[in-house]
This record gives structure tokens, sequence and C-alpha cells, in this order.
């Protein structure tokens, strides 16, 4: 298992990427009794209700929404208790309003529910909720135009076009995410999207085609906030099932000071001091003593990178 500090990190599941390729097996691992699946319904996930929530693993019995002849069922892996997989559906009618599901738990959405979840089954749910949504998105060839068909357990769709016969599988965007320093400062920016105006993070954005995460670190620190960046350490990994990205923490130091904010990816850049960051650390909502800066929380990789700094310790 990962000994990451990240949510969505730590997995205790087996995924036996070989068992994807035997049907046969895979047929009998369905129908152990000891088998369990979790249904998504428009990406959310199915959840006991009352007290903690954990995830509603269910017999495959019970899913009849979700486990009918054309089901998508993906595995997802071998738990010490048994197989575990996956199955989602979409639509109006919310399936835990009646039986068999209303007394197992409700649907809720991902993103606040990690937090509450221990870190292996927040791990676990990253992996069925980004795996689902990529099968939603994917029931059309991207080559041809054709339907495509479900296969390797989840983990690929073949065009069944027979004049094209093109395989897909999932794809993981990568995302450099990094604090900037300079002279005991570090660099974070707000974004539009931000739920506060006082929240402030680290700067990020995708990698390119043909681009080193080095190289990624440098151009989007550059086109955001118009600092050069000369060394890039690398700091930690999250998995981020929104869709699919994997968040790749980097430290880089900053050759100038002098901001110029690109107004299309931040509305505001600033440099603050150890001292200025320290306090927001110190209370639940992750707000600074005097009010005036929020950073993210701990669900996020960016609250990691800061503290980290602010720690003294910038890189792993």
């Amino acid at each position: 298992m990962s000994h990451s500090p990240h949510t969505f990190a730590g997995s205790s599941l087996d995924r036996t990427a070989n068992t994807r390729r035997e049907p046969d097996e895979l047929e009998r691992l369905i129908g152990l009794p000891e088998s369990h699946f979790l249904p998504l319904w428009n990406l959310r996930a199915l959840v006991t209700s009352g007290g903690e929530p954990r995830l509603a693993w269910q017999p495959l019995g019970d899913l009849a929404a979700f486990a009918g002849a054309d089901a998508d069922l993906v595995f997802l892996g071998l738990a010490e208790d048994g197989p575990r997989f996956t199955a989602g559906v979409k639509g109006e009618a919310d399936p835990a309003a009646s039986d068999p599901l209303a007394a197992q738990g409700t649907f809720e959405e991902v993103r606040p529910l990690a937090s509450q979840l221990p870190a292996d089954e927040a791990a676990i749910l990253a992996q069925a909720r980004a795996l689902v949504d990529w099968h939603d998105r994917h029931g059309f060839c991207a080559v041809c135009g054709a339907p495509t068909k479900l296969g390797e357990a989840g983990y690929q769709r073949a065009c069944q076009n027979d004049d094209c016969k093109a395989l897909h599988f999932p794809r993981t965007d990568p995302v450099v995410i990094m604090l900037i320093t300079r002279d005991e400062r570090c660099l974070l920016g707000r974004n539009s999207r931000f739920p506060t105006r006082k929240r402030y993070s680290a700067l990020a954005g995708f990698v390119e085609p043909g681009e080193s995460i080095e190289e990624a670190v440098r151009r989007e620190v550059f086109e955001e906030a118009g600092i050069v960046v000369g060394r890039v350490s690398y700091h930690s990994s999250q998995p981020w099932p929104f869709p699919s990205s994997l968040m790749i923490g980097c430290v880089g130091e900053a050759e100038s000071e002098e901001i110029t904010v690109d107004p299309v990816e931040l509305q505001d850049a600033i440099w603050l001091t150890r001292e200025d960051v320290r306090s927001c650390f110190e209370g639940a909502d992750h707000v600074s003593a005097d009010g005036r800066l929020e950073i993210p929380p701990p669900d996020a990789i960016a609250h990691h990178l800061i503290k980290s700094w602010v720690d003294g310790s910038p890189t792993s």
C-alpha cells in the first residue's frame, strides 16, 4: 500500500492486471458470493447513511439497475475479503429511492465525500469514479465513430467496426502543480474558480505533448505569472479523478520576482513569507489569523506542497 499523505492515494487493492485478460477467471470472480460491487449513479457513490460514511458495497443480486445483460462491470481488484467491482448508471431516477438499495445508503458526490472516508476507501473510490466516467465518455470510437465495447474488465474499449477495430484505453492527464520559491518567499495565485476571493494556491497546468515535467513547470509559471523558473524538484503526486488527472507536485526556484499576471489564467498572484502562511495551518478553516489569506484544504496536494515549505522541507 502507498504511504502517500494525499487524498485518493493509498489503495489496498491488488489490481491483478493480468486477470483482466482472463475472461473465464473474471466470470468466476463475478460469481463468487464474497464479490462485492460499488454502484455509482451519475458519478455519485453509494455510501452508508448515519454516522461516519463508508462505501456501501453491494452483492451483485441487489444491483439489477447496474448489472443487466449489457452492464459495464469494471474490475477494481482483490481485497482481503474478496474481489471488488464497480458499475455506473446515469439518469434522473435515484436508485437509492427504492428497494433494494433504499435501506443501504445514499448516493453522494465524490469530492466532499473523500475527506470523510478512510484513506483506503477514498483511493478505491477515485479508481472507480475515474473508470466509470471514462466509459461514459467513450461509447464511440474516436477513429471511426462506431460504437465501442468494454474489454479487459473495464480497462479497454474496442471498436465494433470490423474495418477499424481500434482499441482505446483509459487515459490519465498529467498536470504539474508547483510551489515556486525565492528568498524565503513562495508564490501563490488566485483563480476565478476558487470558492472565495481570499483563497490562494500553488500554480498548476496541464503537461503538453512533447514536454517534460520540468519544462511544463517553467512554461506554466512564466505564462501565468511572468516568473522565470530555474531548478525544479519533484515533491509527490496525487490521483485526481475529476475527471482523470495525475497531479505532479513540484517545487521550483524562481530566478525573477516581478509578477505579470495573465488575466485569462489568474485573477492575482502574490509573494508570501512563511509567517504570512503559517497560521493557515493552525485552524480548521485554513484561513490565516488576520483573515486575509485562505489556502486549499488537505484533500488537495497544494495544501501539502505549501505546508512542507512552511515546515522547511520543500522536497520529498
